[in-house]
């Protein structure tokens, strides 16, 4: 291939790129990489074939030109390739990859080989399944993944899974003066096989809801009361948005994750304890 026809085909994958259409843009960065793989502006050619598979949700390919795009970056300089690559490893399970990738990005990990299951702090996933979107709390398992810690609302999702997350915060939430980004999700990794219930509840006092939702989670079970729910513009959602805590007394709907046999036993607990007010009734599973 001439250098005059790579040119070409480079402009005209960029017309692609700004019209969005990722899969011509790849294809005809692909076509020149085959001939110029290390050309001075290489690094940004796999690079940018790699993202545009990632966009596509096509990890396999993101993987293979990431891998490329990664090993033309300097380590240690924060450089995207390798936070792309990692996303890309993780998806495929390649840990080893996955490990090499953080680290080339700048990332300290813990020690040990295989699967990270690291202490990154908590943040906010914006789950998205076809058109609905939650954003819950996760807690972060390594650069890209969190298990989630609320008992979503959204049907199908459940306390306990975990899911990969883009890199990029698309948001911030602020508690106690504490900020926390909100990252997109990329795909549900790991399904968790405890089932959302629903319950009316009676309580009292704010504490007695507080005392319910401490006893499930002591358990490593989830319970989300109805009054600790906001709902956000889109707009507002991905900006930045402070969160207080909306836990009320009285009678509501409490999304419960447990088995349905221990949730009952936990109800029973709690609303046994001999103080005014605390009752439950209409457990249900949530389809």
């Amino acid at each position: 291939m001439r250098k005059s026809e790579a040119k070409r085909l480079i402009d005209e994958a960029y017309e692609a790129w700004n019209a969005e259409e990722w899969l011509t843009a790849a294809g005809l960065l692909e076509q020149v990489l085959a001939h110029y793989p290390d050309e001075k502006r290489s690094a940004v050619w796999w690079y940018d074939a790699a993202l545009a598979h990632k966009f596509l949700r096509n990890w396999a390919k993101a993987y293979e030109l990431g891998r490329e795009a990664a090993a033309r970056a300097p380590r240690g300089e924060g450089d995207p390739a390798y936070w792309n690559l990692g996303i890309a490893a993780t998806v495929q399970r390649d840990w080893a990859t996955a490990r090499a990738a953080w680290t080339g990005f700048g990332i300290e990990l813990p020690d040990g080989e295989g699967e990270i299951r690291g202490r990154f702090g908590p943040a906010c996933v914006r789950l998205d399944t076809g058109g609905e979107r939650e954003v819950v709390w996760i807690d972060r398992l390594c650069p890209t993944r969190g298990r989630v810690m609320n008992v979503p609302v959204t049907g199908g999702r459940r306390f306990g899974e975990i899911v990969v997350h883009d890199g990029e915060p698309k948001g911030h939430r602020v508690v106690d003066g504490h900020e926390f980004p909100v990252f997109d999700e990329l795909l549900l990794f790991e399904a968790s096989d405890l089932p959302t219930l629903t319950v009316t509840v009676n309580a009292g006092e704010a504490a007695d809801l507080d005392a319910l939702i401490t006893l499930f989670v002591e358990q490593n079970y989830g319970a989300e009361p109805a009054s600790s729910l906001n709902v956000l513009c889109a707009c507002c959602s991905e900006g930045t948005h402070e969160q207080e805590r909306t836990v009320h007394a009285g009678a509501q709907s409490v999304s419960l994750a447990a088995p349905e046999p221990e949730a009952r036993r936990l109800l029973d607990e709690w609303a046994g304890e001999a103080l005014p007010g605390r009752s439950w009734s209409g457990l249900e599973p949530v389809a």
